[in-house]
Order: C-alpha cells, then structure tokens, then sequence
C-alpha cells in the first residue's frame, strides 16, 4: 500500500464563491430527493395498492419500475452534461422529476403510477452522478472531506431513513403525499440550480454524434438486468417465461452493448475511467458496500414485519438508528479524509460493516429494537467509513473531463450491488428457509412426550372455538416451526453477508494511495 496515485487532473485550486456553493446544496437537495424516492415507497405499499385498487403482484412495480428507470438514466448523465452543460442537464432533470412526482400523486390507477414512477425514476436519475460531478468540478482537494462528507451522509442516510419516512407520512396524512411533498422542494431546487450552476458549457457537436445505437443497447441491457434481478426471485428466476425472454434480452443487449463501446468512436459511455485502478477497485468496492446500502434496507423490515409484525411505524423506529448513527458519522469521517490515508478508512469501514452485520447472526422470534441497535451503529458508522474514501478513491484522480461519465458509472455499480443484493437475499432467504424446515420437521414428531403436550396444550385453549381442535393445534405448532426456519434462515443470510464484507477487505491493499 506504499504507491502513491497522483491526481490527473490540476482540478479547482481555491473554494468556490458563495454563489456556486447556493448551487452545490441545491444539487445535493436534488441528489437526497432522488435517492429517497428509491425507498420512501417500501413501508406503505398496502396503502397504495388499496388506493389505486392494484394487485400484490402489480403493486411491486411501483418501486421496480422506478429503478429501472434510474439505472438505465444514471450512465447516460455524462452525455448530458457535456452536451447541454451541467446546469441546464440538472435543471431538465429537478424538473421532469418534480412534475412526475405531482403526476404520481394524482395518479388514479396502477398502470398511471407505474408509468409516472418510471419517469420519475428516470428524471430523477441524472442528479445523483451530476451532483457527484458537481463536487469535484468545483471543490479543491483540500476540501474534499467536508464535501464528500455531506454527499456520503446523503447516499447512505436516503435509503435507512425512506421507509420511516414513508411510514411516517402515510400514517400522519396520506399516500399521496409521499410524492406530493417532492414538488414545493422540486420547485425550489429547479430554481436555484438554474440561478447558481451556470459552471460549464454544452457542446451542441455532441449532439450531432450522439450514438443512438448505443443508447438503445444500454437501455435494453440495464433495464432486462434489473428487470430480472428484481422479479426473479418472485417469479422463482427462470421457471418464469418471461425472466427467460428478459435474460436472454438481457445477454444478447450485453454483447451489442459493449462491442458497441469498444468499436465506436464516440460511445454512449465511455469506459476508459476504468484503466485507472483506483476507479476500477473503488467501484468494485462500492458494488459490494451498495449490498449493504440497499439489502439490508430491505432484509430487516422483512424480519420485523414478517417474523415480529411490527407495522410499518415501529419498523421505521428500529431502522432510524442507523440513519442517526450515519448522520453523527459522517462530518468526523469527512475531517479525517483530510488528514489520515484514505484506504486506512476504507479498511475499517468494510471491517464495521462485516462485524455489525455478522453481529444479527443470532436473532430469535423475541428480538426486536435492542438487539438490532449496537449492531446498526456498527453497521452505520462503518457505511460512512466506505463511501467517502471509495468516492474520493475512484473518482480523485480522474482528469476533469471524465468526471462526468465516471460519476455516473460510479453509482450505476452502487445501484447494480443493491439490485444484486435484493435478489441475492431473496433467494437465498427462500433456501434456507426450505433448509430449515426439513431439518426442523422431524422433531414434530407426535410420539416425543414434549410435542404431544404443546399440541394438547393447543388443543385445550381451541375447543369450542374452531371445528377441529386436534388438527388446528398440529397446525399452529407447525407455524411456530415454520417462524423458527424464517429466524434460522435470517441468521445465514446476516452471517453470510459479514463474511462477504470481511473477504471483501484486502482488495484495500491493492489501491493507490490519494495525495490529500
């Protein structure tokens, strides 16, 4: 770890006027409400689906449709901004998002809201990487830890506190609100992006070699991707036709996709950011930490709705710790990005995130609010310990010019790590589970002395409330088996993911280190 990385690019030298740093908080506004949107949704989905009369099957296209939309629109920011300049591609996009998020609260059914969510998803999508470009465009290196600081608390907060968000409004107003409370912010942002970024030009002569070609084969490969990646483990991956049909779109979009890059003069995205190490191991990095970011969003209302029933409410209690725990983080973590090596960050952070999660491998039916505290501050301290250093160690030492299609790139594989992780869970989840359960099923066995007393223990709290108390007690021990599997399964899949995080450690050793 004794190389040093010299940065490209001479980059700002002073800080900007107050006049750019008004657009620089108005883009991380922007930034925070797009990455919100992704999980604001989660917690009151059964609201929405009884709003917009949907079905359970339907009703998880609201949040599928969105990330597709994203994921196909967060490469394609680089192009914007060289091609229509920063402010007026940051500008399109605040706005289109804002109009879609007053659509989205208008919505009458579900084939409107899932048409709006994918705008809104695909609006919105462009101000991540841009606000990411923003910073180093116009920060100098001295002060990126402060800077970096508030975009990693931003990234890492979004998506820990969406769902308590979420649960908080519906329960306090409506479901509408979850997008009507976009559009007065929306406005704001808009106006102050177009007032305060005027830092660049577009270059019209983009436009003119623009490879359309190229931009339908990436909208097929990372829209099928994600389309698969989320539908997959409900559909039971390929025993569905279409996951079939959406995987080999997926694979063929792939190969068009990246001989398409390699062969024009002027691809859609250019992926030369990724001869640069640091680039290639940072967002390596921020693929498996995007694991973390999303999959365990994800995985602990799982357990707490599903194993405890909690509502959505009091799971956005349990889950708030780790947003606070980032919050208090996150300005002590950007101070020492000025002063201490960068990969000694990252070290300890993928360490924290390995051990905090590893620390859930030994819930029970009972666990609750205590036993998921430690654990997340754990969790949330070494999150923040990841995503500053890995931006600041991917993106650092890229020349000016590329910044702006690396930023996208680099949160593109933030984005892939959550909708691998998603999947990964789910099917894995379901697995173990089925492991479980044939382990468990035959301590139900009728001639143990313990089994035959719960179940006429059962059996004498039923009768005379249901038909047949015998088979209604079998019934209900069989559940309690059945919740001890879902516990057992959780473990494994908390336990797994340390040790994904702990492997994930020495490729630390292999970066270069950043001149402060």
């Amino acid at each position: 770890m004794s190389e040093v990385a010299a940065p490209a690019g001479a980059g700002p030298q002073e800080m900007p006027s107050w006049h750019y740093r008004f657009g620089f908080i108005a883009a991380v506004f922007g930034m925070f409400m797009a990455i919100l949107d992704i999980q604001i949704v989660a917690s009151s989905l059964n609201e929405i689906q009884a709003g917009v009369s949907a079905s359970s099957d339907e009703i998880s296209w609201i949040q599928t449709s969105y990330l597709v939309a994203e994921i196909i629109m967060i490469p394609l920011s680089g192009v914007l901004m060289r091609w229509l300049s920063t402010r007026v591609a940051f500008v399109i996009s605040c706005a289109g998002f804002t109009l879609a998020s007053l659509g989205c609260a208008l919505a009458s059914n579900i084939e409107q809201l899932i048409v709006l969510r994918a705008i809104q998803g695909f609006m919105g999508g462009a101000m991540i990487p841009i606000t990411q470009a923003i910073s180093f465009s116009l920060f100098p290196r001295r002060a990126m830890g402060a800077v970096q600081g508030v975009i990693g608390m931003v990234v890492t907060m979004a998506p820990s506190i969406g769902p308590t968000v979420g649960g908080y409004v519906t329960e306090l107003f409506s479901w509408h609100w979850l997008f009507l409370a976009n559009v007065i912010p929306g406005i704001f942002v808009t106006l102050a992006a177009w007032r305060f970024l005027d830092i660049d030009k577009g270059d019209k002569e983009v436009a003119k070699r623009l490879d359309f070609r190229g931009l339908i084969l990436i909208a097929l490969f990372l829209g099928s991707l994600e389309f698969v990646l989320e539908e997959g483990p409900g559909d039971d991956w390929f025993s569905s036709e279409l996951i079939v049909w959406m995987a080999l779109l997926c694979a063929a979009s792939c190969v068009g996709f990246f001989w398409r890059v390699f062969t024009y003069e002027f691809p859609i995205v250019d992926l030369h950011a990724f001869r640069n190490l640091n680039f290639s191991i940072g967002t390596g990095l921020v693929f498996v930490v995007g694991i973390a970011m999303y999959g365990l969003v994800y995985l602990m209302p799982l357990f707490l709705g599903g194993v405890r029933g909690y509502s959505s409410l009091q799971i956005g209690e349990v889950m708030f710790v780790t947003g606070v725990a980032m919050f208090f983080t996150a300005p002590v973590v950007g101070r020492l990005t000025n002063s201490v090596d960068l990969r000694v960050l990252l070290f300890f952070g993928l360490t924290l995130i390995g051990i905090g999660t590893a620390m859930n491998n030994n819930l029970t039916s009972e666990s609750g609010f205590w036993q998921f505290f430690w654990p997340q501050i754990v969790r949330g301290i070494g999150m923040i310990m990841c995503i500053i250093p890995a931006s600041r160690i991917a993106l650092g030492t890229l020349p000016p010019q590329e910044l702006g299609n690396a930023a996208g790139l680099f949160s593109v594989m933030r984005n892939l790590g959550g909708a691998v992780g998603l999947a990964m869970l789910d099917t894995v989840r379901d697995w173990r589970e089925d492991y479980h359960w044939n382990q468990l099923i035959p301590a139900l066995n009728e001639g143990r002395v313990v089994v035959q007393q719960q179940i006429d223990n059962y059996q004498a709290m039923l009768i005379g409330h249901v038909a047949d108390p015998y088979h209604s007690a079998v019934a209900l021990l069989g559940q309690r088996f059945g919740v001890q599997a879902q516990v057992l399964a959780y473990n494994d899949i908390f336990l797994w993911l340390g040790c994904i995080y702990l492997l994930s450690v020495p490729l630390v050793f292999l970066l270069k280190k950043i001149e402060h």
